[in-house]
């Protein structure tokens, strides 16, 4: 099992869209490279939801250790605390427990040669940030934010905590979620010299989420990360 690149995508805010955002980028990429996604919001995975994953995953064992085979969809591997958790159950779990699950999935599972993964970050600066910045070697950080005030107030406070742990972020994402319209808000992270990705319109397929749909904005941003990523 080889992982060459594993990106954390995340916010400090919820309600950004970062998880549709990343669906949507795995969507693009699976395409023409291997991908996978590992959900880490502890809090509410939905990306089980977000492509329709009913099933629960087998497992293998392996000199002794029990290895989750990762579930296959659109070309993509998945594993998720949503596996976990029986539905409507929430995760009411303390700060070790929170931190050993995230770190278990990813070390548990049994994915095959990956081009990509992406772990799917919940909101906050907490637990499960520090879990994934210390103890899984995450290649690249992106951020995704609204261009409403709060939010990027929020963004900042998750790039001072990624700064802390010297992980590259690659960019920013700027999700419209209401207006068309890009914001103002680039002067605020070039200041930060935060790389700008671009940007994704409303778009009522990506909101209910149709896995048959990958929007223009989308397949730009995707390109996009693609140049940063063979730039570095």
């Amino acid at each position: 099992m080889s992982i060459k690149k594993i990106i954390a995508i995340g916010s400090a805010k919820g309600g950004v869209g970062k998880s549709s955002i990343t669906a949507s980028i795995a969507l693009h990429l699976a395409k023409n490279y291997s991908v996978g996604i590992l959900d880490a919001d502890i809090y509410g995975p939905n990306q089980h939801l977000l492509f329709d994953i009913i099933e629960k995953p087998s497992f293998t064992k392996s000199n002794e250790r029990k290895l989750l085979n990762p579930i296959i969809k659109k070309n993509i591997q998945f594993s998720s605390v949503g596996f976990l958790l029986e539905e409507e159950k929430p995760a009411m779990w303390r700060g070790p427990i929170l931190s050993s699950t995230i770190k278990q999935l990813f070390y548990s599972t049994q994915w095959n040669d990956l081009d990509f993964l992406f772990i799917d970050m919940p909101p906050g600066t907490g637990d499960a940030y520090l879990t994934v910045l210390k103890d899984i070697n995450i290649d690249d950080f992106i951020l995704v934010t609204s261009n409403n005030k709060l939010s990027i107030s929020d963004s900042l406070k998750t790039l001072t905590m990624i700064k802390k742990f010297n992980t590259n972020v690659l960019g920013y994402i700027e999700n419209n979620l209401i207006a068309n319209t890009q914001s103002k808000n680039k002067n605020i992270f070039n200041s930060k010299k935060i790389n700008y990705l671009g940007f994704v319109n409303f778009d009522s397929k990506i909101y209910n989420f149709d896995t048959n749909y990958i929007s223009d904005d989308i397949i730009a941003l995707s390109e996009k990360i693609l140049s940063t990523i063979n730039k570095i």
